[in-house]
Protein backbone atom coordinates (compact mmCIF):
# COMPACT_ATOMS: atom_id res chain seq x y z
CA UNK A 1 0.00 0.00 0.00
CA UNK A 2 1.44 3.80 -0.76
CA UNK A 3 2.22 5.15 2.23
CA UNK A 4 0.69 8.29 1.69
CA UNK A 5 -2.60 8.55 -0.75
CA UNK A 6 -2.57 12.27 -2.10
CA UNK A 7 -6.66 12.95 -3.58
CA UNK A 8 -7.19 16.04 -5.63
CA UNK A 9 -10.80 17.03 -4.74
CA UNK A 10 -10.78 20.36 -6.90
CA UNK A 11 -8.72 21.36 -9.54
CA UNK A 12 -5.83 23.70 -8.08
CA UNK A 13 -6.00 27.45 -9.49
CA UNK A 14 -2.46 28.82 -10.18
CA UNK A 15 -1.28 30.33 -7.71
CA UNK A 16 0.38 33.35 -6.80
CA UNK A 17 2.52 34.56 -3.89
CA UNK A 18 1.56 31.92 -1.81
CA UNK A 19 1.67 30.53 1.92
CA UNK A 20 1.03 27.21 3.37
CA UNK A 21 0.17 27.42 6.93
CA UNK A 22 -0.09 23.72 9.14
CA UNK A 23 -2.23 23.46 12.08
CA UNK A 24 -2.22 19.96 13.13
CA UNK A 25 -2.98 18.52 16.40
CA UNK A 26 -0.29 19.05 19.20
CA UNK A 27 0.02 20.18 23.19
CA UNK A 28 -3.24 22.31 23.65
CA UNK A 29 -4.41 21.48 20.20
CA UNK A 30 -3.00 25.00 19.32
CA UNK A 31 -2.65 25.48 15.95
CA UNK A 32 -5.37 22.94 15.27
CA UNK A 33 -8.22 25.38 16.39
CA UNK A 34 -6.24 28.08 15.16
CA UNK A 35 -6.18 27.07 11.53
CA UNK A 36 -9.63 25.32 11.59
CA UNK A 37 -10.73 28.65 12.61
CA UNK A 38 -9.90 30.50 9.82
CA UNK A 39 -10.43 27.79 7.61
CA UNK A 40 -14.16 28.46 9.03
CA UNK A 41 -14.34 31.86 8.84
CA UNK A 42 -13.01 32.15 5.24
CA UNK A 43 -14.85 29.11 4.00
CA UNK A 44 -11.72 28.53 2.76
CA UNK A 45 -12.41 25.48 -0.32
CA UNK A 46 -10.94 22.03 0.04
CA UNK A 47 -8.43 20.89 -2.68
CA UNK A 48 -6.47 17.56 -1.37
CA UNK A 49 -7.04 15.04 1.09
CA UNK A 50 -4.40 12.83 2.29
CA UNK A 51 -4.60 9.42 3.75
CA UNK A 52 -2.22 6.93 5.01
CA UNK A 53 -1.42 3.80 6.97
CA UNK A 54 0.66 5.30 9.04
CA UNK A 55 -2.02 7.32 10.62
CA UNK A 56 -3.63 5.63 13.45
CA UNK A 57 -5.66 2.49 12.90
CA UNK A 58 -8.60 4.01 13.65
CA UNK A 59 -12.07 5.34 12.32
CA UNK A 60 -14.35 8.54 13.51
CA UNK A 61 -18.21 7.80 13.57
CA UNK A 62 -19.33 11.07 12.37
CA UNK A 63 -22.46 12.78 12.81
CA UNK A 64 -24.20 10.82 10.30
CA UNK A 65 -23.43 8.06 12.77
CA UNK A 66 -20.87 6.69 9.40
CA UNK A 67 -17.23 5.64 9.63
CA UNK A 68 -14.61 8.71 8.42
CA UNK A 69 -10.66 7.27 7.43
CA UNK A 70 -8.41 9.59 9.25
CA UNK A 71 -7.15 12.09 7.20
CA UNK A 72 -4.91 15.17 6.76
CA UNK A 73 -6.59 18.19 4.30
CA UNK A 74 -5.22 21.76 2.51
CA UNK A 75 -7.61 23.91 1.54
CA UNK A 76 -6.82 27.22 -0.32
CA UNK A 77 -8.44 30.94 -0.28
CA UNK A 78 -6.97 33.70 -2.37
CA UNK A 79 -6.46 36.65 -0.51
CA UNK A 80 -6.20 40.41 -2.37
CA UNK A 81 -2.76 39.15 -4.51
CA UNK A 82 -1.51 36.21 -2.65
CA UNK A 83 -3.18 32.41 -2.32
CA UNK A 84 -3.02 30.34 0.93
CA UNK A 85 -3.18 27.10 1.40
CA UNK A 86 -3.78 25.53 4.79
CA UNK A 87 -3.04 22.20 5.76
CA UNK A 88 -5.22 20.77 8.87
CA UNK A 89 -6.86 17.44 10.38
CA UNK A 90 -7.67 15.18 13.49
CA UNK A 91 -4.25 13.72 13.34
CA UNK A 92 -0.24 13.43 12.91
CA UNK A 93 1.49 10.78 11.73
CA UNK A 94 2.17 8.04 14.32
CA UNK A 95 6.23 7.62 14.82
CA UNK A 96 8.82 9.42 13.56
CA UNK A 97 10.08 7.92 10.66
CA UNK A 98 6.19 8.60 9.10
CA UNK A 99 6.59 11.89 10.68
CA UNK A 100 9.56 12.45 8.31
CA UNK A 101 8.27 10.88 5.10
CA UNK A 102 4.94 13.22 5.40
CA UNK A 103 6.86 16.21 5.82
CA UNK A 104 8.65 15.24 3.32
CA UNK A 105 5.77 14.73 1.07
CA UNK A 106 4.25 17.88 2.03
CA UNK A 107 7.32 19.71 0.81
CA UNK A 108 7.00 17.97 -2.32
CA UNK A 109 3.33 19.03 -2.89
CA UNK A 110 4.75 22.65 -2.14
CA UNK A 111 7.51 22.64 -4.41
CA UNK A 112 5.48 21.38 -7.54
CA UNK A 113 2.91 24.35 -6.37
CA UNK A 114 5.99 26.67 -6.17
CA UNK A 115 5.32 27.69 -2.58
CA UNK A 116 8.41 29.60 -1.16
CA UNK A 117 7.26 30.30 2.25
CA UNK A 118 5.61 28.16 5.37
CA UNK A 119 4.19 28.90 8.52
CA UNK A 120 3.33 26.41 11.26
CA UNK A 121 1.51 26.61 14.57
CA UNK A 122 1.85 25.36 18.04
CA UNK A 123 1.51 25.33 21.51
CA UNK A 124 4.64 25.33 24.44
CA UNK A 125 3.26 23.24 26.99
CA UNK A 126 3.68 24.83 30.95
CA UNK A 127 2.82 23.63 33.94
CA UNK A 128 0.28 26.12 34.59
CA UNK A 129 -2.32 27.98 32.79
CA UNK A 130 -0.75 31.40 31.38
CA UNK A 131 -2.89 34.60 31.92
CA UNK A 132 -1.30 36.16 29.11
CA UNK A 133 0.34 33.81 26.99
CA UNK A 134 3.54 34.68 25.32
CA UNK A 135 3.92 34.31 21.44
CA UNK A 136 7.52 32.80 20.20
CA UNK A 137 8.53 32.33 16.65
CA UNK A 138 11.73 30.47 15.12
CA UNK A 139 12.53 29.17 11.89
CA UNK A 140 14.64 28.50 9.07
CA UNK A 141 15.48 32.26 7.56
CA UNK A 142 15.95 35.01 9.70
CA UNK A 143 14.79 37.54 7.47
CA UNK A 144 11.34 36.04 7.93
CA UNK A 145 11.46 35.79 11.72
CA UNK A 146 12.44 39.49 12.03
CA UNK A 147 9.58 40.33 9.89
CA UNK A 148 7.10 38.46 12.36
CA UNK A 149 8.99 40.09 15.48
CA UNK A 150 7.49 43.06 14.45
CA UNK A 151 3.99 41.86 15.68
CA UNK A 152 4.79 41.39 19.07
CA UNK A 153 6.73 37.79 19.05
CA UNK A 154 9.63 36.86 20.77
CA UNK A 155 12.83 35.11 19.51
CA UNK A 156 14.10 34.02 22.24
CA UNK A 157 13.52 30.28 22.68
CA UNK A 158 16.76 29.10 23.09
CA UNK A 159 17.56 27.94 26.53
CA UNK A 160 13.69 28.41 27.31
CA UNK A 161 11.82 25.31 25.63
CA UNK A 162 12.89 21.94 24.54
CA UNK A 163 12.76 20.41 20.65
CA UNK A 164 9.26 21.43 18.28
CA UNK A 165 8.34 17.88 17.60
CA UNK A 166 6.48 16.34 15.05
CA UNK A 167 5.25 18.12 11.63
CA UNK A 168 5.42 21.49 13.27
CA UNK A 169 9.06 21.47 13.75
CA UNK A 170 10.03 19.27 11.05
CA UNK A 171 8.97 21.06 8.08
CA UNK A 172 10.96 24.02 9.40
CA UNK A 173 14.51 21.67 9.10
CA UNK A 174 13.55 19.79 6.20
CA UNK A 175 12.01 23.15 4.06
CA UNK A 176 15.30 24.52 4.58
CA UNK A 177 17.08 21.60 2.14
CA UNK A 178 14.43 22.89 -0.18
CA UNK A 179 15.50 26.66 -0.14
CA UNK A 180 11.59 27.34 1.06
CA UNK A 181 11.82 29.84 3.99
CA UNK A 182 9.57 28.52 7.25
CA UNK A 183 8.79 30.04 10.42
CA UNK A 184 6.79 28.41 13.57
CA UNK A 185 4.84 30.66 15.86
CA UNK A 186 4.68 29.08 18.99
CA UNK A 187 2.08 30.21 21.94
CA UNK A 188 2.17 29.58 25.74
CA UNK A 189 -0.53 26.92 26.86
CA UNK A 190 -0.93 24.24 29.41
CA UNK A 191 0.50 21.03 29.32
CA UNK A 192 -2.73 18.92 30.16
CA UNK A 193 -3.65 16.28 27.92
CA UNK A 194 -7.40 17.28 28.17
CA UNK A 195 -7.27 21.54 27.93
CA UNK A 196 -7.59 23.26 24.90
CA UNK A 197 -5.39 26.25 24.42
CA UNK A 198 -8.04 28.73 23.18
CA UNK A 199 -6.27 31.86 24.32
CA UNK A 200 -3.17 30.84 22.59
CA UNK A 201 -4.91 29.97 19.56
CA UNK A 202 -6.69 33.53 19.81
CA UNK A 203 -3.17 35.25 19.87
CA UNK A 204 -1.72 33.02 17.24
CA UNK A 205 -5.27 33.92 14.48
CA UNK A 206 -4.72 37.93 15.90
CA UNK A 207 -1.05 37.77 14.68
CA UNK A 208 -1.81 36.02 11.37
CA UNK A 209 -5.09 38.49 10.81
CA UNK A 210 -2.98 41.19 10.79
CA UNK A 211 0.16 40.15 8.49
CA UNK A 212 -1.90 38.58 6.37
CA UNK A 213 -4.91 41.22 5.58
CA UNK A 214 -7.16 38.44 7.08
CA UNK A 215 -10.12 40.56 7.60
CA UNK A 216 -11.37 38.14 10.46
CA UNK A 217 -12.58 38.38 13.75
CA UNK A 218 -10.51 36.36 16.28
CA UNK A 219 -13.30 37.33 19.13
CA UNK A 220 -15.26 35.18 17.32
CA UNK A 221 -12.94 32.17 18.27
CA UNK A 222 -14.34 32.59 21.82
CA UNK A 223 -17.96 32.70 21.08
CA UNK A 224 -17.63 29.06 19.30
CA UNK A 225 -15.52 27.25 21.70
CA UNK A 226 -18.33 25.16 23.53
CA UNK A 227 -18.61 23.55 20.22
CA UNK A 228 -15.22 23.07 18.84
CA UNK A 229 -14.14 22.02 22.47
CA UNK A 230 -16.62 19.44 22.10
CA UNK A 231 -15.34 17.92 18.92
CA UNK A 232 -11.85 18.61 19.41
CA UNK A 233 -11.52 16.84 22.38
CA UNK A 234 -13.72 13.78 21.65
CA UNK A 235 -12.13 12.62 18.32
CA UNK A 236 -8.33 13.44 20.53
CA UNK A 237 -9.90 10.98 23.61
CA UNK A 238 -11.32 8.49 20.45
CA UNK A 239 -7.60 8.16 19.34
CA UNK A 240 -6.13 8.11 22.61
CA UNK A 241 -5.29 4.22 22.63
CA UNK A 242 -4.09 3.77 19.02
CA UNK A 243 -1.96 7.12 19.07
CA UNK A 244 1.03 8.48 20.28
CA UNK A 245 0.38 12.09 19.35
CA UNK A 246 -0.96 12.47 23.01
CA UNK A 247 1.39 11.18 25.29
CA UNK A 248 4.01 13.87 24.05
CA UNK A 249 1.86 16.39 25.36
CA UNK A 250 4.03 16.42 28.49
CA UNK A 251 3.51 15.85 31.95
CA UNK A 252 2.10 18.95 34.33
CA UNK A 253 5.19 18.36 36.63
CA UNK A 254 7.38 20.09 34.51
CA UNK A 255 8.11 23.99 33.64
CA UNK A 256 8.75 23.76 29.73
CA UNK A 257 7.63 20.35 28.24
CA UNK A 258 6.62 19.68 24.23
CA UNK A 259 5.75 22.05 21.50
CA UNK A 260 3.95 21.33 18.77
Amino acid sequence: MEEWILDEITSVPQLRNPILIEGLPGIGNVGKVAVDFIIDELKAKKIFEITSCSFPNAVFVNEENLVDLPKIEIYHKKIKDRDILFLAGDVQPIDERSSYTFSEKILEISSKHNIKRIITLGGIGLAHIPKEPKVYCTGNDKDMIEAYKQEGLSEELYGVVGPIIGVTGLLLGLAAKKEIKAIALLAETYSNPMYLGVKASKKIISILNKKLELNIDPDKLEKEIKQIESEVLRRSDEFKKVSEIGSHSGKAGAEVTYIG
